[in-house]
Formats: structure tokens, C-alpha cells, sequence
């Protein structure tokens, strides 16, 4: 979606919310459904003009405190005002910062535990969740007992990482830049910063990799391990999120053929 039709679904949705929002005041032959412009303008604190322009998609920049202004003024619902603020694209101030580790969703915890094959979960800053006992055997040095489970801190950190992964440099940059893609909706969050500043000093790889700022979508797709008592391992990957948590992700490692 580009810049243009953001702009434009966001008036739309404004003023779709708008007209039907319930007046201050019951007003016999009223013409106009719900708020009027003006009074949308006067209950969220903000000029007409600036409302009116929301409204018509307008190239303007609307800040934090408007659109939460809005958000209250509407009495949007958690989930409209998530949607207000993916659509203006910023962060909502009032969202709730990422904890050092998330609990698994239950979907997510149920259906690695459910699955044959390697099967793992991230929280939002990629920290392990849960994990099956073949995805224990597959990352001892990142699953096991007494390790740090966070899965760029294992990849860029631990020497086991570049023996396990015969692509390591490669694997590691395009993890980081998938992981970057992530981080829009974590902007201003205090355990991000404090990640990727630990990250910074104890990799050159990832601080210039980070530097490069280069973002990719997470896609599947096969995999290679040199595990140390198994020998080379090959997996199809398939990553999904969950509907009620997006930000966490349920990653699956299927058996592939060898070729």
C-alpha cells in the first residue's frame, strides 16, 4: 500500500467513525449523521481545518497526540485505534512497551508442542517463547538449559551458531534484516534499545548490518544444519503468526528430502 492510499483509507475511516459517533446533544432535523466536522474538531482539541484535511487524505503529518486525541474523541474500540495508527503509520503512545520475554500465545504453545517436527515460538523481540524437545536437540546452545533464548543473541553471539549453520553470514544478515522489518511496530520501546545496543557491542557483524538498515519480509524456505551428532540436516521452514498476536510468530522446520 502506498502513501497516497494510506492517507486515504485513514480520512476514511475518521470520518466513517465520525458519522457515526453519538452527538453531545440530541438535535431535532439534524442533516448530518453523528458528529459534525466542527464538533469532532472541538471534542478531540484540534482546529477543523487540520480535521478536515485528515479527512480528505491530505499529504499532511499527523502526530502521536492528535491521533490519540481522535482515538478518544471517537471512543474507538483497542482494536480501531491500533488500526488508526498503523494506517497514519506512527506509534501509539499509550501502547503497552514489549517485555523482556512474552508469554506464548496459547495457539502458538499448542501447536509446537502438538507438532513431530522442530517447532519453536518468538515473542516480539525474538526471544524463544516455546520450543518442542526436536527443536531442543536441533539448538542445544540456544534452547537449552542456562541459555540465553533470544534467537539474534544465539545467531550473531555463539560460535556453536557458525558451526550449525553452514550459510551462518548469510543466515545472520538476512535474520537481522527480517527482524528490522519487526521493529516498526517497536519504535521508542526500552527493551529494543537495550538489545540491539548489548547486540552492537558484542558483534561488528550485526552493528554494521544494523547501520546498513536493510529490511526484509520473513520467508520460509529450505534450511541447512551440521549438527554435530546428526550431520547435515535439510528443513523446509514455514513461519505464521497468530490472528490474536501477530507480533508473535510460530516457526516450523519440516523434514525435506535430500537433494
Amino acid at each position: 500500500m502506498n502513501a497516497d492510499e494510506q492517507r486515504r483509507l485513514l480520512g476514511q475511516f475518521v470520518r466513517s467513525h465520525r458519522e457515526r459517533a453519538t452527538p453531545d446533544r440530541v438535535v431535532r432535523r439534524r442533516r448530518t449523521p453523528g458528529l459534525r466536522r466542527e464538533e469532532l474538531a472541538a471534542r478531540a482539541g484540534i482546529g477543523v481545518t487540520w480535521c478536515a484535511w485528515i479527512e480528505q487524505g491530505r499529504d499532511i503529518s499527523v502526530s502521536p497526540t492528535t491521533l490519540a486525541r481522535l482515538a478518544a474523541a471517537l471512543a474507538l474500540t483497542a482494536a480501531e485505534r491500533a488500526y488508526l495508527f498503523e494506517l497514519a503509520g506512527r506509534r501509539d503512545p499509550e501502547a503497552p512497551q514489549s517485555p523482556a520475554l512474552s508469554e506464548a500465545p496459547e495457539a502458538v504453545a499448542a501447536l509446537v508442542a502438538a507438532l513431530p517436527h522442530p517447532a519453536y515460538g518468538l515473542d516480539p523481540l525474538w526471544n524463544a517463547s516455546c520450543w518442542n524437545q526436536p527443536a531442543a536437540d536441533l539448538f542445544a546452545d540456544w534452547l537449552g538449559e542456562g541459555c540465553q533464548r533470544n534467537l539474534l543473541r544465539y545467531t550473531f553471539t555463539q560460535p556453536s551458531a557458525r558451526a550449525l549453520l553452514p550459510d551462518w553470514e548469510q543466515r545472520a544478515r538476512r535474520l537481522l534484516a527480517e527482524f528490522r522489518a519487526d521493529c516498526a511496530r517497536m519504535l521508542n520501546d526500552a527493551a529494543l534499545d537495550q538489545l540491539v545496543a548489548q547486540l552492537r557491542s558484542e558483534s561488528d557483524l550485526f552493528a554494521h548490518e544494523w547501520d546498513a538498515q536493510t529490511v526484509m519480509a520473513r520467508e520460509g524456505g529450505p534450511r541447512s544444519f551440521l549438527h554435530p551428532r546428526q550431520g547435515r540436516l535439510r528443513y523446509a521452514q514455514h513461519t505464521f503468526s497468530p490472528a490474536e498476536r501477530p507480533d508473535h510468530k510460530l516457526v516450523v522446520l519440516v523434514p525435506a528430502l535430500a537433494v
